[in-house]
């Protein structure tokens, strides 16, 4: 009976860990000339059509991801092509469109769990509901161009990075990939 308090202790410890646990929602894509598997967290909630944009809500925080793919010509594009000839102005006025304020952060030659990516981020301070943070990532497979944006409130970063970050780390343009980091 003297081990009943250490055991109950213990046991008690690993309470917050199971709590933080977060089961994977899996998306793949309907059309087999278009192959692509999405991991985030089972909380988002996905809507979107076969062929279309799938967007990604989640409903505890201001968070938004959408995954575009395309077909394209270009199969000689590469991420780090890409980065070298990333042209900041432009890609900040294109942003500033729908997000007023934007201006280009750190870019980078990222990793999905199938290939590397063209990353970059940026923000925006004219919004309506406060600064916005954007990640967008992009790279082609197979002759197909596949952009996965993410969106949050730049005051939430603390909370909703990490998701953006596992999302990016676990989205293959393969069909059937399972998850390597934990959203």
């Amino acid at each position: 009976m003297r081990f009943l308090p250490a055991v109950l202790a213990l046991s008690l410890s690993f309470l917050p860990v199971a709590a933080y646990a977060q089961t994977a929602g899996i998306s793949g894509s309907p059309l087999p000339d278009q192959p692509y598997t999405l991991i985030y967290p089972d909380v988002m909630v996905t809507s979107g059509e076969p062929g279309g944009p799938l967007t990604i809500n989640h409903p505890g925080l201001p968070l938004q991801c959408v995954l575009t793919v395309v077909p394209v010509e270009d199969t000689g594009w590469t991420a780090e092509g890409a980065l070298a000839e990333l042209d900041a102005a432009a890609v900040a006025a294109g942003w500033s469109e729908t997000f007023p304020g934007f201006t280009l952060g750190a870019s980078l030659v990222t990793r999905y769990q199938s290939n590397p990516a063209l990353q970059y981020e940026g923000t925006s301070t004219g919004s309506e509901q406060g600064p916005i943070t954007l990640v967008h990532t992009e790279t082609v497979d197979a002759g197909n161009g596949y952009t996965l944006d993410c969106f949050y409130a730049t005051e939430m970063a603390a909370e909703a990075r990490p998701v953006v970050d596992a999302i990016i780390a676990n989205f293959s343009t393969r069909q059937d990939a399972q998850p390597v980091v934990t959203p």
